[in-house]
């Protein structure tokens, strides 16, 4: 019992922070919200139009702002006051949100505001993403940022399982127009929490460099770094061809297993138990030793869960598949956004974390785009189990270049004061 305490104790660690707290309250609030309007947007679009095709541009248009614009939200997270853009972009987000939700219960809406109002959003999340992975070691240092990290993936999918059921009830019963209210009243209490907080004022640093050189600065550094390249262009990849999965579920739901909004909502919560799971995980877990290799796995292991279910045509079999791709890319994806910021120094992490928001949502929307395409030519099934497969192939080429970045990773982490910088340290030689 003590022992299970302890542990219990050590996987929240990161909530003895008052500023975390505040946060992880708000934004677990805000998110089931997001989630709502996720699932209830892709099935208003697929019930206006039955289109697979406009399923993905939807998607295409809320996330390819990221691409272009993450780069000039990574120097803005590095030069602001990071609290005051993240409470920037939540009211933004929630103001959109409430046009949404005006245009759909007013019988108003259709297909191409919902496309212009996703694409403005993804404009909003260019800026929001950087800050905000930026702004979490501010509230709890680097001590606990392994931790905090895990428990946002974990405030993430908790949300991910909470929202989808709630909101395919709600679209059965009442229409989507009421989940996107939800959705931006839900804003109001991460910005509540965000206007509570007490953080200590950054060191302001006089940049003599103009705004293209500090942008080219954090590319030049990403691109020098083997094992932060490595992490990222992998990601970039699962991003590009296995996470566009989602973008195809109402396909799924309806022709393959035959359902309604329910059944989409009952898969995206089957997707967030899994990876509510693999986000726990990562919490219990104190240090980063082995997170390269739980990278290498865990994409594996998702790309082959994607290809069993691509096969599946029963609803149960199906839902229960859905368990372990969510463990498993949840994992990859805390393990490496843990990893990169480990290993970044801080002047350069909101520029770096923008490029992981490139190669996370930035590659999804092309993604979202071509897996679209092809499902119509090729149907659904055949375009998730391809993915799954190039998804393996890349876990594969990633664990084959994992020995010869190693040292490397070492020397950044024990730069950063999180490994031993001792050659003679076994656990540190294998940090991943």
């Amino acid at each position: 019992m003590v022992e299970s305490r302890s542990r219990f104790r050590d996987t929240v660690r990161s909530l003895k922070h008052r500023n975390f707290q505040l946060f992880f309250s708000g934004q677990l609030i805000s998110l089931i919200g997001t989630w709502m309007q996720n699932v209830a947007q892709a099935w208003l679009v697929y019930r206006m139009t039955g289109s697979s095709l406009l399923l993905g541009i939807v998607s295409f248009a809320g996330q390819i702002p990221v691409f272009p614009l993450a780069p000039l939200a990574g120097m803005v997270a590095d030069r602001l006051n990071r609290r005051k853009v993240v409470i920037a972009t939540q009211t933004a987000s929630m103001i959109l949100a409430l046009v949404l939700a005006f245009l759909t219960l007013t019988n108003r809406v259709t297909v191409w505001e919902v496309v212009v109002l996703a694409a403005l959003m993804g404009v909003v999340n260019s800026f929001d993403i950087p800050a905000r992975q930026s702004f979490l070691v501010e509230m709890v240092g680097r001590e606990d940022l392994m931790n905090a990290i895990a428990l946002n993936s974990s405030m993430f999918n908790g949300a991910r399982i909470i929202g989808p059921a709630i909101a395919g009830i709600l679209v059965a019963s009442i229409g989507e127009g009421w989940c996107f209210f939800a959705n931006g009243v839900s804003y109001i209490a991460v910005i509540i929490g965000l206007f509570m907080m007490r953080i200590p004022a950054r060191r302001a640093q006089r940049e003599l460099a103009s705004a293209l050189e500090h942008i080219a600065e954090g590319f030049r550094f990403v691109r020098q770094t083997a094992p932060i390249r490595a992490i990222l262009l992998l990601l970039g990849l699962v991003s590009l061809v296995a996470m566009p999965y989602t973008v195809l579920m109402p396909i799924f739901a309806a022709r393959v297993l035959h359902g309604d909004a329910r059944t989409l909502g009952v898969l995206g919560a089957a997707t967030g138990i899994g990876a509510l799971g693999g986000a726990l995980t990562l919490a219990a877990r104190r240090n980063v030793t082995g997170l390269g290799r739980w990278v290498a796995i865990a994409c594996g292991s998702c790309g082959v869960g994607l290809i069993l279910f691509s096969l599946s045509r029963w609803y149960f079999l199906s839902v229960i598949l859905l368990l372990p791709v969510g463990f498993a890319m949840m994992t990859q994806m805390g393990a490496s956004n843990t990893l990169v910021q480990s290993m970044v120094p801080d002047r350069l992490r909101g520029r770096t974390m923008a490029i992981y928001s490139m190669m996370f949502m930035g590659m999804a929307p092309l993604g979202a785009l071509l897996s679209g395409a092809v499902a119509d030519r090729v149907g659904a099934q055949w375009t998730v189990g391809m993915g799954g497969a190039l998804t393996v192939a890349g876990a594969i080429a990633f664990a084959r270049h994992l020995p010869k970045i190693r040292v490397e990773a070492r020397e950044l982490l024990s730069a950063q004061g999180l490994a031993d910088a001792d050659p003679a340290q076994e656990m540190t030689a294998r940090i991943v």
